[in-house]
């Protein structure tokens, strides 16, 4: 067998391609899911981490750094294999979107903090001045600003959530890694590996795009 036939193969990939879109499907979900309850938690916890008593801050700092440093397949296992034993069994999909959430949420309140921090003092004096709430001057003034700041890292994010999704085929979650190997054993053939690859591909690359020229645009509007 040469190069083509064994990784190339044409009727093999077109014999798994419906397989490979299932798990496509399956692979934008959790994806989906994960980065907007990723980014409802991060903003959530980046506020409570600036502006919350020093308890609540220590606590929240101690999950960010939790959560930062522990491995993504060590959490996924965890919550899939070991939470049962203390009475709480939850589903492949939502063990992968719990999994990811806590880890997307850590990263997306150290880049909302950022984002924040990076707004000048004289924005929250001036509105304070006009007599604006504190609820008012974060809602209409900061975040605005702020977002706008940390959309390219956001972005970023949102790609390594994608990436990160493959790991869900160790909890038999049927994603587009889980179904290519399954059609890889059915086939005995690694195409439909390849396969996966591209689809991978044609779906992160224009992101990782975006991203490049959110860059540069946000960087010619501060200089």
């Amino acid at each position: 067998m040469d190069l083509f036939s064994t990784f190339f193969n044409i009727p093999v990939l077109m014999q798994s391609l419906p397989q490979l879109m299932n798990g496509l499907l399956v692979t934008i979900g959790i994806g989906a899911t994960s980065i907007i309850a990723g980014l409802i938690g991060g903003l959530f916890l980046a506020v409570l981490r600036l502006y919350a008593g020093p308890v609540v801050t220590g606590l929240v700092r101690a999950y960010i750094d939790v959560f930062r440093s522990i491995p993504l397949l060590v959490l996924l296992i965890i919550v899939y294999y070991a939470l049962p034993f203390v009475g709480i069994r939850l589903s492949p999909f939502f063990s992968a979107v719990t999994a990811l959430t806590l880890v997307s949420a850590a990263y997306t309140a150290e880049i909302f903090r950022a984002g924040i921090e990076a707004i000048p003092k004289g924005q929250f004096e001036a509105s304070a001045a006009l007599g604006l709430s504190n609820r008012y001057i974060m809602t209409d003034v900061i975040l605005p600003q702020a977002i706008r700041i940390v959309i390219p890292p956001l972005t970023n994010n949102c790609i390594n959530v994608l990436k990160d999704t493959a790991l869900a085929s160790v909890v038999a979650m049927p994603d587009l890694l889980k179904q290519a190997t399954q059609a890889q054993a059915l086939s005995a053939n690694p195409t439909p590996l390849i396969g996966a690859a591209v689809i991978y591909l044609i779906l992160l690359l224009p992101m990782v795009r975006y991203v490049a020229h959110l860059e540069k645009r946000f960087s010619r509007g501060r200089s």
